[in-house]
């Protein structure tokens, strides 16, 4: 069984930064991608980025690019988003995720989810 389990939401003003954390337990996932995606209130779930646990592959959103960095952490099996210069538009619960298709950036193609983590940007 796959357990991803996020931390580092909270509240933080606009041009502030958080990093959020994805900590893997359970079966291997090197073979897998591993994504951050964000659902905003009364809004579809969204790709953030995507990372390869050797690291040597990430993808971002428009959204997230210049700002986001996503970094994966083999030893401790933790991926992390770090986010700079945030907007109250990254208001949203960000979710980890793991898909056994390379960089993926659809959803559905997402075998493993965490529960999420609530970030708030204010301004």
């Amino acid at each position: 069984q796959v357990q991803l389990l996020e931390s580092g939401g909270g509240l933080v003003q606009a041009g502030g930064s958080l990093r959020l954390s994805c900590a893997a337990s359970g079966r291997t996932l090197k073979s897998y991608s591993m994504g951050w995606f964000r659902q905003a209130p009364g809004k579809e779930r969204e790709f953030v980025a995507v990372i390869n646990w050797s690291g040597t592959n990430t993808a971002y959103a428009e959204s997230a690019k210049g700002r986001f960095t996503i970094a994966a952490e083999n030893d401790q099996n933790t991926v992390y988003l770090q986010m700079n210069s945030l907007k109250p538009e990254d208001t949203a619960v960000y979710y980890c995720a793991a898909s056994r298709m390379m960089g993926s950036t659809v959803q559905n193609r997402y075998d493993y989810w965490g529960q999420g983590t609530q970030v708030t940007v204010s301004s």
